[in-house]
């Protein structure tokens, strides 16, 4: 047990007084000559016994009265685990505040963050002295450390801000703890000032986050409650486009979800387009229905777009309590029409007749709005035609090369091109597919054709997590592939190289992650993966790099006639997913889904450069309008630009030209904006067999924080007894002194 006022207990000496006073004041009995001396005697004695009991009783009444006042007034506690017997010992602490965007919501004119920062400012001035202070926040890339004196301390809370890259809580307190267990002193505190949203708690970390808690031994949690218990946002989704790289020819498809916290309400939502002065031109208005706990689409269309890069941003109407997901921004790139060169044998047309209708279907190209520009030759002529012009060549159902034509078509793919090789009934021999220079370009070399004219073969993708076979997943489970049978393909021995252990396919390299890499085997430059399968499992479709280009190779062609023992009826009848299938690979191959121009925040922005763009140095205009000079990339096909802390549009200037020659765009990541919050016991089962106090005002940080470091006060009981006894005690005076 320890004591608040320790030296008030020299006051229990005062219960001599009433022990003095009784001794003092008593009644001495008078000798008094009386004839029955004998009787009154006896009497005598038993009224002296009796009153000796009732002076005794009130005596210790009075003295347990002053005795517990002074107990009282010294204020004993009871020493719960993890106190440290006085409030005025130093303590170990660590202020960790939630910076995430949605800690921008803005109620009664302050922010969640501009609260914390109050509540963080006045819980330092109450820190005993000594003591040693970490103030950290959630952003990305930021150290725990402690302030080398409160003032500092003091200055880092008041210059806290959101952060658009921002961390999780529970993943911040593992690291707060990690540094409180530097500290000699011994007792330990975490405050965390959160708005206690669910996103902020992910359940994976919190295991990591207890087990360094819990190494600590002594040490309090207290969460301070800052948020506000019913939030009302209106929000927008993450932005998908249809193509972050389309042709001219084209539309582009810009759509989100409206999501609604609070009261249901209808909401405008706007679309704008800059033109190359940054000027804004709306191009679309919706109005949306928003109903709490539901995502309402919203969707746009733009087409006529000129060949450049275009950005623009979609925006709610009005205002609401978190502006920070009230705007998304976007960025994509109009190209021409893609010029594709396929080549076969001759007839070269009648060969290429289904491919090149599936590409540019010749209402189409009659209106002008074809998104490929198909040309077709023979296979003698590749010696000599200069590929450079093409976005990507399809060798159909070819006949033996030459290994000069092999080297050249190696050479056209490493340079960043695509190339599709679509092996049929002319690979024979089989000498010209195997030799080592058109290896280069297979995925392995040809073994034998496989028969199943049973027609019970057919393309089965295993997923749809390539880029060439995401247009089928909303469809996955209505693709009649059964209906196209496989008749005979190709099979292909093992990739003369296997791919590395801890590779990741081409298209999944790109830095948001967001391409997955499903059932497709990972492979390095020297490794080819399976795109496609048939339904017994071999492989259909195979995809290889070399350099910085693409090669697909399907072992079954796309050119046969039904009326010619077809190798498979793909591209016969209502074949629309051959359709899809075309236009998907086709894309794929001349880079349409190889440029990549939209990321969240603190995501690094890759982007491919064409030879034309290729500069010394550019300058990077934030979205801010700081403009500050970026390195440029000479001989290299990709820029890389690392500092993507703010949301918004980026632009990249040509050096000297002033040409608005590159771009792309950063949002927030859609977990960093939810506002739903944790219930307590949700949070309880975050912090599992931790002892954690949640607080809300100061009063309440106060009282738990003191029960924390000295244990529980004793006061209030002590004084329901001191007024206990002296009601008792003036029940028996009243009693004693009336008789």
């Amino acid at each position: 047990m320890t004591f608040l006022n320790f030296s008030l207990l020299a006051g229990s000496a005062l219960v001599a007084l009433p022990i003095v006073l009784h001794l003092i004041m008593r009644q001495r009995p008078k000798r008094l000559e009386f004839p029955a001396m004998r009787f009154v005697q006896k009497q005598l004695d038993a009224n002296r016994r009796s009153l000796r009991l009732r002076h005794l009783l009130l005596l210790l009444l009075r003295a347990g009265i002053i005795a517990l006042l002074t107990f009282a007034l010294a204020r004993p506690s009871v020493k719960l685990p993890g106190a440290i017997g006085t409030q005025e010992a130093p303590v170990a602490a660590a202020l960790v505040f939630d910076t995430a965007p949605r800690m921008e919501y803005r109620h009664e004119n302050q922010t969640r963050i501009e609260v914390a920062q109050e509540l963080g400012e006045w819980l330092l001035a109450q820190l005993p002295e000594r003591s040693e202070v970490a103030a950290i926040d959630t952003r990305l890339g930021t150290a725990a450390a402690f302030s080398p004196d409160r003032g500092a301390a003091k200055d880092r809370i008041s210059r806290l801000s959101a952060a658009a890259n921002s961390r999780s809580l529970a993943e911040t307190v593992e690291e707060a703890a990690k540094l409180l267990k530097t500290s000699q002193l011994a007792r330990k505190e975490i405050y965390v000032f959160t708005d206690l949203a669910r996103s902020a708690w992910p359940v994976e970390e919190a295991a990591a986050m207890r087990q360094q808690i819990e190494s600590l031994g002594d040490c309090g949690v207290y969460v301070l409650d800052v948020g506000v218990a019913d939030p009302i946002n209106y929000g927008l989704g993450e932005p998908r486009l249809s193509a972050e790289v389309l042709s001219s020819n084209g539309s582009l498809s810009v759509d989100t979800e409206l999501s609604c916290v609070g009261d249901p309400a209808s909401r405008g939502v706007e679309l704008y387009l800059l033109d190359l002065d940054g000027n804004e031109h709306k191009r679309g208005e919706q109005s949306v229905e928003a109903a709490p706990g539901e995502m309402r689409p919203v969707e746009f269309r733009l087409g006529g777009l000129e060949p450049r890069v275009h950005q623009g941003y979609m925006r709610i109407v009005g205002d609401d309590g978190l502006a920070a997901d009230d705007t998304r921004w976007f960025t994509f790139e109009v190209k021409p029409a893609w010029r594709l060169l396929l080549a076969a044998p001759k007839p070269a047309a009648r060969y290429a007749l289904f491919l090149s209708q599936a590409l540019a279907p010749e209402v189409y190209r009659r209106r002008g709005v074809a998104r490929f520009d198909c040309q077709t030759c023979d296979l003698a002529e590749l010696s000599t035609r200069s590929l450079g012009d093409y976005a990507a060549v399809c060798l159909l159902d070819p006949t033996p090369l030459e290994p000069a034509v092999w080297k050249k078509l190696a050479d056209y793919a490493s340079e960043g091109r695509g190339v599709a090789v679509f092996l049929g009934r002319n690979a024979m021999p089989t000498d010209s597919f195997n030799q080592p220079q058109a290896q280069e370009l297979l995925p392995g070399k040809l073994l034998r054709q496989a028969r199943r004219p049973d027609g019970e073969l057919h393309l089965s993708p295993r997923d749809y997590q390539h880029p060439i076979l995401a247009a089928f997943r909303g469809l996955s489970g209505s693709i009649p592939w059964e209906s196209f049978p496989v008749f005979r393909y190709w099979e292909l021995d093992e990739p003369k190289k296997e791919p590395k252990k801890g590779t990741v396919p081409f298209y999944a390299k790109h830095p948001s992650g967001r391409s997955g890499k499903g059932g497709l085997s990972p492979f390095s430059a020297d490794g080819a993966a399976v795109v496609l399968h048939y339904s017994d499992g071999r492989p259909a479709m195979l995809e290889r790099t070399i350099g910085g280009g693409r090669v697909l190779t399907m072992t079954t062609p796309v050119s046969d006639r039904p009326n010619e023992k077809p190798w498979n009826l793909l591209p016969v009848g209502e074949a629309w997913p051959f359709l899809i299938l075309a236009d998907q690979t086709a894309s794929y191959l001349v880079g349409g889904g190889k440029q990549h121009f939209n990321y969240t925040a603190g995501q690094t922005a890759v982007l491919h450069l064409e030879k034309d763009q290729q500069r010394r140095a550019f300058l990077l205009i934030s979205p801010d309008g700081m403009s500050v000079p970026h390195p440029g990339a000479i001989g290299r096909r990709e820029l890389v630009v690392t500092t993507t802390d703010q949301v918004g549009n980026y632009r990249l200037l040509s050096g000297g030209t002033g040409e608005a020659s590159l771009g792309f765009s950063v949002n927030y990541a859609p977990e960093q904006m939810h506002l739903r919050r944790l219930g307590e016991a949700e949070l309880s089962g975050v912090f599992g067999p931790i002892k954690y106090r949640l607080d809300k005002t100061r009063q309440q940080i106060d009282r738990d924080v003191s029960a924390g470091r000295v244990g529980r006060e004793l006061f209030p009981a002590l004084i329901l007894l001191v007024a206990l006894f002296l009601a008792l005690e003036s029940l028996v005076s009243n009693r004693f002194y009336r008789e």
